[in-house]
């Protein structure tokens, strides 16, 4: 395929998923429970060019039913049919509703490992329900938790871990308990209120800290909430709490680690930690109120 085309350049840069068929009339295929799709066949494989065949020449993504084809044979996907404007990116012939059966018959016959083999996932899986596993594979990698920039480093937690450590300097600490103080010399510029990260190891887990500052509606606040650096059936065997306070007063929250699979933004906008308004926090600051000191104390224990 000619990278000259003239529909690819804007095409290409805006990829689309196609999900796969919910119609029972789409196929005459049978689709069973994932649990029972998988099956290891480490000697199965798939010639390449079949594997070419299935990609859709605009957002080169695997097509699933309906797959559209010209009257030349030159096939695409139904997610990317409406944006060539019914015209053949490969010949410009117009576009009718004419489908490929034959090629969905052959990707119903076909079976791929799952694309985190790599990752350690040995199971074979049905063409149109290979996406559909993939989307929850256990074995899928982790997004970096690093909530300061747009970092999209992926990989299992140990390589996070040392990601975390090398590149982004993060404070690495031992141990189920934690103390931390927050200093801003001017609150009032909540906008620029840098948030910040602290990696636990504890229990023969890793945990993360935040703390940021965001705007509430029209009200300035702060947050405190940890992640756990695995998945959420996981996370779910432990829990924390955390505590703030001055002047003789004291906040205190209790939940349980949100995975890493939630991003750091999801967690922060469910509002699942610690949250102080500001004017509460300055009167923990003590002083004059022109400055925070704010300091939070933790623990993370394991449920029985």
């Amino acid at each position: 395929m000619s990278s000259g085309n003239p529909f690819f350049g804007d095409l290409q840069s805006k990829p689309k998923v196609v999900d796969p068929p919910q119609n029972e009339d789409l196929m005459d295929c049978e689709f069973l429970n994932d649990a029972n799709q998988a099956t290891v066949k480490p000697n199965v494989t798939v010639s390449s060019n079949v594997r070419e065949l299935l990609e859709c020449p605009v957002c080169l993504n695997a097509m699933y039913p309906p797959i559209h084809q010209c009257s030349n044979g030159h096939t695409l996907c139904s997610g990317c049919k409406p944006r060539v404007h019914n015209r053949c990116p490969t010949c410009r012939h117009e576009l009718g509703n004419i489908r490929c059966l034959a090629l969905e018959k052959v990707a119903a016959s076909l079976e791929l490992p799952c694309k985190y083999q790599s990752f350690g996932c040995i199971g074979i899986y049905p063409y149109y329900s290979k996406l559909k596993h993939e989307s929850q594979c256990s074995y899928r990698p982790y997004s970096c938790p690093y909530a300061g920039s747009e970092c999209t480093i992926i990989g299992d937690i140990p390589y996070l871990v040392g990601h975390l450590k090398d590149d982004h300097k993060v404070d690495m600490h031992n141990g189920c308990t934690f103390n931390h103080r927050y200093v801003k010399s001017n609150p009032h510029e909540v906008e620029n209120a840098t948030w910040m990260l602290t990696v636990f190891s504890c229990f023969g887990q890793y945990f993360c800290l935040h703390f940021e500052a965001f705007q509430l509606g029209v009200s300035p606040v702060y947050i405190a909430f940890l992640r756990f650096m695995g998945d959420d059936n996981e996370a779910k065997n432990y829990s924390y709490s955390l505590e703030v306070g001055g002047n003789g007063r004291k906040m205190i929250w209790q939940g349980v680690p949100r995975s890493i699979r939630d991003s750091h933004r999801k967690v922060r906008d469910s509002f699942d930690g610690l949250i102080v308004q500001r004017n509460m926090a300055l009167f923990f600051s003590g002083g004059d109120r022109k400055e925070l000191k704010l300091r939070v104390t933790g623990r993370i224990w394991k449920e029985q």
